[in-house]
């Protein structure tokens, strides 16, 4: 692995990178090498939570599941937050149960987040995908023992370089999500940002993969 795309909904099957594709319970393809899978606030079905939950507990089993998400909570929806938070605490007890790492869509639900990690006492890897907030909500993460995730709003808003700058190395990865922008393009940018050549930053993302993902 050159390089890891920590959250992609675009699987482009090119050799040197190890891409964690976004999965759904209702929309799965067998055919996509390492996925997560869960159930993302904004697609709740209170009709299929069981269902979806047990289609996830089958996957978190096999090899190829690298961890559960995204899931979370966001305050910016119509889905009922209380929902939400049901939803996102039975797939955190599926995450311990099988000890896969979250990966978590957080939209102005941050301290939500933390205080259900602190409750339910979480212990596998949480993952903030797609981090855009200021340096001070990602040191009460980092503090909490979050893991953040940069890109899109790494490449499109540049007042973020200082926050990206202050999360220890060891505790970020990089990912393209849904923008056309390649892994490739956002590694550049976070070597400028962390005065890292490529081959450091690489390697030092495969170290925090191997950290989290146990591999």
């Amino acid at each position: 692995m050159e390089y890891f795309n920590l959250h992609t909904h675009q699987f482009t099957n090119q050799e040197n990178i190890l891409e964690l594709v976004n999965q759904y319970p209702t929309d799965f393809d067998s055919t996509i090498p390492f996925y997560s899978i869960g159930i993302h606030p904004w697609y709740i079905d209170e009709n299929r939570i069981e269902e979806d939950l047990k289609i996830i507990e089958q996957k978190l089993q096999t090899e190829n599941c690298l961890a559960i998400g995204e899931c979370g909570l966001d305050k910016r929806i119509e889905m009922p937050l209380d929902l939400q938070i049901s939803v996102f605490e039975k797939q955190l007890a599926l995450a311990e149960k099988f000890k896969k790492p979250v990966v978590i869509h957080c939209v102005a639900a941050y301290q939500e987040v933390i205080e259900t990690k602190k409750r339910l006492k979480v212990t596998v890897p949480m993952i903030i995908h797609g981090f855009s907030k200021n340096a001070q909500i990602a040191s009460q993460l980092i503090t909490a023992g979050f893991y953040l995730s940069f890109g899109k709003y790494l490449i499109k808003n540049p007042d973020l370089k200082t926050v990206f700058q202050s999360v220890p190395n060891d505790r970020f990865f990089l990912e393209t999500d849904t923008m056309e922008e390649t892994i490739q393009q956002v590694y550049k940018l976070a070597s400028v940002y962390k005065q890292l050549n490529i081959k450091e930053l690489n390697k030092l993302i495969s170290s925090n993969y191997k950290s989290v993902f146990k591999s």
